[in-house]
């Protein structure tokens, strides 16, 4: 039951997306008093495709009351994971899901965004806290707390923000407003606009500094299921470009990836109309995306489709004063592994367990500017170099199924296939085992699997490098061998028609 102190002390919670949600949850969980402020005019708009949840987001939802609901929505996919040649045809099968279930005790879970936004929604423990239709123009902080000032001439009071509004965040610009007022220069171009280089395995054409900034656009949909596909997740790798897909008998959910010529910050961003999307999918309509059909077939029968950036950077700096970041406002990473949303959420419950905890030690008087500060710094120590790791895993991932470099491509057909099957859920594994959850919250009823969760109280297993690691301390040891291979056989095979048969054109 919530204390007087933690009653009096409220929240503001900008952003009712997947994280502004979840706080809701969560908040009310620990007994935290606060507003959800949505500037759309509902919880669950018909927008964007898929969200997938990995057992350690769905260990969240357990704790939440909430993991049957969202069971209920969702399909698991039941054969695997497919990498396929440009001409749709397998190159490499892995009974991914079922080593996931089996490492961790629980399905991945695929629905559509929009449905667990009804889930998230349907089940708060109090709508009335989640206002909508509500543009944040201006936020004030003085020593009682602070202030939003909204669009339709109204205010919210409280003690802290919390920025859950997304990748192109208000509240986070407001924040960096703030911070360079009061100490110039404490927020550097670096943060918002980065720096790009080139080269590297980990490196090419990617920045080297903290900005959120584009290098990939997607055209992203979804529609019926094919009867003529499997029930799995497939990649179709091309050269600059890449096809990902998640098909099951009700839904057909599909990303197509594309490098932009330069990488943009939402400074000088393009803004995509349906036209724009359109003439994306003309443009590999005649791609195939499976043995027996191409990416056009999937178009013209879409629910929903849309053109969108594909953003991705983790800030340096999560807070200052009574502002906090949350989810995409702080973290941004490419969807290829489908990872995003469950960072959301872990960063929503480590920031609730800190101020559960911070508001328990200063009760019955609420924490001081200071108690706070130390509170969101706990937050970022714990949150910054995870989001960096998933970013990098993340960002590998994404750049190796669409050819983006020779090594990469060398990688993909070479050196992945002839891995052990377990190899990627192995490395998923580090990354989920180590996920966090509620921890004032009972976790109740839990299947464990093969893999220890680091929170476990049992015998944990031997610690190993984190996943991302893994690959690029292997990577360049077998790409480097394969790479004299492939020279040799360029050397006796350029003039023979076995060429076609050991290297696809770049």
């Amino acid at each position: 039951m919530a204390d007087t102190a933690q009653k009096n002390f409220r929240a503001i919670i900008v952003g009712g997306g997947v994280a502004g949600l979840v706080a809701s949850h969560t908040f009310s969980k620990a007994g935290i008093d606060h507003v959800v402020l949505e500037r759309g005019s509902e919880a669950a708009p018909p927008t964007g495709a898929s969200i997938a949840i990995y057992p350690h987001g769905a260990r969240i939802l357990q704790q939440l009351g909430i993991l049957k609901q969202t069971m209920a929505i969702a399909d698991p996919l039941e054969d695997g994971a497919t990498n396929r040649w440009p001409d749709g045809s397998p190159v490499q099968w892995s009974d991914l899901w079922r080593f996931v279930r089996e490492n961790h005790g629980a399905e991945l879970m695929l629905l559509e965004r929009r449905g667990y936004l009804e889930v998230l929604w349907q089940n708060l423990p109090d709508q009335s806290k989640v206002l909508f239709n509500k543009k944040v123009d201006d936020i004030v902080e003085d020593d009682d707390g602070v202030e939003v000032f909204l669009s339709d001439g109204t205010s919210e009071k409280g003690d802290i923000v919390v920025g859950a509004d997304g990748v192109h965040s208000t509240v986070r610009e407001k924040m960096w407003e703030r911070a360079n007022r009061l100490e110039p220069g404490i927020i550097d171009v670096k943060e918002k606009k980065g720096k790009f280089i080139s080269g590297g395995l980990d490196s090419a054409q990617t920045y080297v500094s903290p900005a959120i900034s584009t290098q990939w656009k997607c055209l992203l949909g979804f529609g019926p299921g094919e009867p003529s596909m499997k029930n799995e997740l497939s990649v179709v790798y091309n050269k600059g470009h890449s096809f990902l897909l998640g098909t099951q008998p009700k839904r057909c959910f599909y990303f197509v990836f594309q490098r932009v010529k330069e990488p943009w910050t939402r400074y000088n961003r393009p803004r995509y109309s349906q036209e724009d999307a359109e003439k994306m999918a003309s443009e590999v309509a005649d791609m195939p995306v499976s043995e027996s059909m191409v990416f056009g077939e999937l178009w013209r029968k879409r629910w929903r489709g849309a053109l969108v950036d594909i953003e991705e950077g983790v800030l340096s700096r999560w807070h200052y004063g009574r502002t906090v970041l949350v989810g995409d406002t702080a973290h941004k990473i490419t969807p290829n592994m489908a990872l995003g949303g469950n960072s959301g959420m872990e960063s929503v419950v480590v920031l609730t367990n800190l101020l559960h905890q911070t508001l328990a030690a200063h009760s019955p008087a609420k924490p001081s500017d200071d108690a706070l500060t130390k509170t969101f710094q706990a937050y970022q120590d714990q949150r910054l170099p995870r989001m960096r790791h998933i970013m990098k895993f993340s960002r590998l991932i994404t750049r190796t199924q669409a050819w983006d470099n020779w090594a990469l491509k060398m990688l993909s057909i070479w050196v992945l296939p002839y891995l052990p099957q377990r190899k990627l859920a192995n490395d998923l594994g580090e990354i989920i085992r180590k996920a966090p959850m509620l921890d004032f919250v009972p976790l109740g009823d839990w299947k464990e699997g093969l893999m220890k969760w680091e929170d476990s109280t049992e015998e944990k297993e031997p610690k190993k490098d984190g996943a991302a690691s893994e690959y690029l301390r292997e990577v360049p040891r077998s790409a480097l061998w394969v790479a004299l291979l492939i020279g040799l056989l360029i050397l006796g095979l350029t003039k023979s028609g076995w060429m076609r048969r050991f290297i696809i054109p770049v």
